[in-house]
């Protein structure tokens, strides 16, 4: 007797996607700070966990590895959202475990909407963090050459404001997705993410810096600021609602929103963003940690 109401073939909830099994190795974390430009001293020696430690979303592109979760239409699809939980760090010389699963599936306006979790444990199955991707496509083709232009981020409805309120700003960092970045952080097969010509083939005028990176970019923010409770607690709610083209420059920033009692810690919230020279935000949402 079948257990799913769907058939093998359909992108349905509950689709198990399957998972793998990776060493953390110092040569995975410097491949992660050659896209991202993260290079945190914990990651090569001591830290407070008895050791050096992964970066917090070293695999960060996880939920990619294997796309058999995606829809049919490919052209002109986004990250549209990305949520995230940490609950331990990954050790280097550690052994983790990945699963992946199709938990949700929705509409909205001219796009289908697929979310992917992914879970990573340790080899005893403790959970280590919980990521969910939400991805868009196009419900029709619309037979259109570009289909996400660099006007679109100009449009009043593509304007966002955030961190209005009076908390204390985090120290920003300055970022360039520089064309190896890319290459290194999306590669090493060319594809809309590092490659100019296979962006214009997937309906963008130029290379689509890949969602994950702007997201590992609010990683590094936070783990300067919050450290241990960043990777032992650490929370991330964010939409992705304009492009970040190759070779385009962003402020990361965050100011904090409130302090929340948590047990006996607190639990700090903060606004977070990703903003280019002009004010276009690229990413948006909130990140928190325990302190």
């Amino acid at each position: 007797m079948s257990t799913s109401f769907f058939s093998r073939e359909e992108i349905c909830v509950g689709r198990d996607v399957g998972g793998w099994t990776h060493e953390v190795t110092p040569e995975a974390i410097a491949h992660y700070g050659e896209g991202t430009g993260d290079r945190h001293e914990w990651y090569t020696g001591e830290s407070p966990f008895g050791g050096p430690v992964a970066p917090a979303l070293l695999y960060h592109s996880e939920v990619y590895r294997d796309l058999s979760w995606y829809l049919p239409n490919l052209i002109g699809n986004l990250h549209a959202r990305q949520e995230w939980e940490l609950f331990a760090p990954m050790r280097v010389g550690q052994r983790v475990r990945t699963r992946s699963t199709i938990v949700e599936r929705y509409r909205r306006r001219n796009r289908d909407y697929v979310v992917n979790e992914v879970l990573i444990t340790d080899e005893d199955g403790r959970w280590l963090q919980r990521s969910r991707t939400h991805q868009s496509f196009l419900i029709e083709d619309t037979g259109a050459a570009i289909v996400v232009d660099k006007d679109r981020e100009r449009r009043d409805d593509r304007r966002f404001e955030i961190g209005s309120g009076d908390g204390e700003e985090l120290t920003a960092l300055t970022k360039t997705a520089t064309i190896p970045m890319c290459k290194a952080f999306s590669g090493p097969v060319p594809n809309y993410h590092n490659d100019r010509e296979m962006a214009r083939a997937w309906g963008f005028p130029d290379i689509v810096v890949q969602g994950m990176m702007s997201i590992c970019f609010l990683s590094e923010l936070m783990t300067r600021h919050f450290g241990h409770g960043w990777f032992c607690g650490g929370k991330m709610d964010l939409r992705l609602v304009n492009v970040l083209w190759g070779e385009e420059t962003v402020s990361v920033r965050g100011k904090i929103r409130e302090q929340l009692p948590e047990g006996s810690a607190t639990r700090v919230v903060v606004d977070v963003w990703c903003e280019k020279a002009d004010g276009t935000k690229t990413v948006l949402g909130t990140a928190s940690a325990v302190k």
